[in-house]
């Protein structure tokens, strides 16, 4: 027998337990967790709907709620989970979510921001810092490095809405017509807004975008100021002008009278050519050297220099010396450009920001290496990032982090305040999750038409729901509780004949892949084989 005669006797239309992936699973999708999900499921939200309960909430972990809190509200969890524990599925669920809650409240909605694909991110910060691969090379990350590829990430949403194509960032919904409601917006919204592209548009490489949003925001050209324009283009008219008059039209007595006048155009025609200096060579390399140092320490920020040097001498010279950009290691400029960009998005009905981080052990430059990891994610534990006023940070890590997390001292948990950051010490799963969680698979897999089955019809009589429950306990977490009913499947199938006509699977079978799969998951905690 093969499986899909098997499914065919079930009227089961795909193997429930072929995926092991939350972000590549077409069943995970299609039991309402993602946006598309809804759009199969015919599930539309109106404004003003308060409805937030998504549909075939068996899916969810019991702890989801706690890690979502309150969607208006947003607020930090950090949760820790095995491989395969869940976490990437929470992240879709909480983007979900959000996208439920927008739908659902259009003057209240909350921006998402997902810090999940770190790989580009930390490429350029060990290309910036000249770390080797034989050491650790995120020794010296800081909370300001996150901060800026998080405002990267937020600005490069928002400008996928203003000047899409240059990036495959997730557009923010900005209205119908996000380039006409932006012009309609007070002039420093509109500057913050440029301010923002010229420093985090990791997109714009040569500044042309600048100039693109400037003239779209209808804000004045940079560059030098209008009178230094006019200054530059006529300074040299009043000196020429009095040489000329001194000789021609007037008829000065005395010679040390046309002396003084030659003196005077001489200053007048030094102070044009200072003019000169300063617009054409001083004032570059002012604008070469805090380019210089943006592209220093913007470190997360995957942009070459000459983006940031074609952004900024695009912008008006007073941003240069405001003191607005990130030109060292405080925080200070770093709050206030998120707060440029919060003021920016409050404007489209965004009252709150949520930050969803995930992967943390993924990117090739960590490798699954908990002590890079850790370099890694320590500097986010700052209890006032973490407790910014309607900013929620939604850390989703690894269980070797929890580990290095215990061996620390009281000095750093009183910094971090992690009582204060909705903390889930170990992502569980008992058997009985796992068995509501496969039974829902089960029925997504099935046509409406068909007449409801429980993942324990398809086992023998003489298993009983509590050995399938026992033996699903023994898989810890849903990745590896999808792999053991795989293998259950496959091994009933591949021992009898379609002629046989056995649809249910033998205790025997159960038993059998039971014990092989438990020493499996037992030797993968103890990192002595791979899956």
């Amino acid at each position: 027998m093969n499986l899909s005669q098997f499914f065919e006797h079930w009227s089961i239309v795909e193997n429930p337990f072929r995926d092991e992936e939350a972000r590549h699973d077409a069943i995970f999708a299609r039991m309402g967790i993602s946006p598309v999900a809804r759009q199969t499921v015919n599930d539309e939200v109106k404004p003003g709907d308060q409805s937030l309960a998504m549909p075939r909430s068996q899916s969810m972990h019991p702890d989801f709620e706690k890690i979502m809190g309150e969607v208006a509200q947003p607020s930090t969890s950090i949760v820790f989970g095995e491989k395969g524990s869940g976490k990437t599925a929470i992240r879709l669920q909480l983007a979900a979510k959000i996208d439920r809650h927008n739908k659902a409240n259009p003057e209240g909605k909350v921006f998402l921001i997902p810090y999940d694909d770190l790989n580009s991110a930390l490429d350029h910060f060990n290309s910036s810092t000249g770390g080797k691969k034989d050491t650790n090379p995120f020794t010296t990350m800081r909370l300001v490095d996150h901060m800026d590829a998080i405002l990267s990430i937020g600005t490069a949403r928002v400008l996928a809405s203003l000047l899409p194509g240059a990036s495959d960032a997730l557009p923010a919904d900005l209205g119908d017509q996000p380039p006409k409601a932006v012009r309609k917006l007070p002039q420093s919204v509109r500057k913050d807004l440029l301010l923002l592209q010229a420093v985090y548009d990791s997109a714009d490489t040569s500044g042309h975008r600048t100039a693109q949003l400037r003239q779209m925001l209808k804000l004045p050209s940079g560059g030098h100021g209008p009178l230094m324009v006019m200054l530059l283009w006529i300074g040299w008219v009043p000196a020429i002008a009095l040489f000329l008059a001194a000789r021609i039209f007037l008829d000065l007595p005395e010679e040390w009278m046309v002396m003084g006048t030659d003196i005077l155009s001489g200053i007048l025609l030094l102070a044009w050519g200072g003019l000169m200096i300063k617009a054409f060579l001083l004032d570059r390399l002012v604008v070469n050297r805090i380019a210089g140092k943006l592209s220093k320490q913007l470190r997360m920020v995957n942009r070459p220099a000459s983006g940031f040097l074609g952004s900024l001498r695009r912008m008006p010279r007073g941003v240069l010396s405001s003191g607005e950009l990130p030109l060292d290691d405080s925080d200070e400029q770093r709050y206030a450009m998120l707060a440029k960009l919060r003021r920016f998005i409050e404007h489209f009905g965004y009252t709150g920001v949520m930050v969803v981080i995930d992967r943390v052990d993924e990117p090739t430059l960590i490798n699954g290496d908990p002590e890079r990891m850790r370099s890694v994610i320590w500097p986010l534990l700052n209890n006032k990032f973490l407790q910014l006023e309607r900013v929620g940070i939604k850390m989703l890590l690894p269980i070797e982090l929890r580990h290095a997390l215990f061996k620390e001292s009281s000095a750093f948990f009183q910094e971090a305040r992690l009582d204060k950051q909705n903390m889930i010490e170990r992502l569980s799963w008992t058997g009985a999750m796992l068995y509501d969680l496969c039974n829902a698979r089960l029925g997504v897999c099935r046509p409406a038409s068909a007449e409801p089955i429980s993942l324990i019809d398809i086992f023998d009589e003489e298993v009983s729901r509590n050995d399938l429950v026992e033996a699903l306990n023994n898989m810890q977490q849903p990745r590896d509780a999808f792999k053991f009913m795989y293998r259950v499947l496959s091994e009933h199938c591949a021992s009898v004949t379609a002629e046989d006509g056995r649809w249910r699977i033998a205790r025997h079978t159960l038993d059998r892949v039971r014990r092989d799969e438990a020493e499996r998951v037992m030797q993968l905690q103890r990192g002595i084989r791979p899956a």
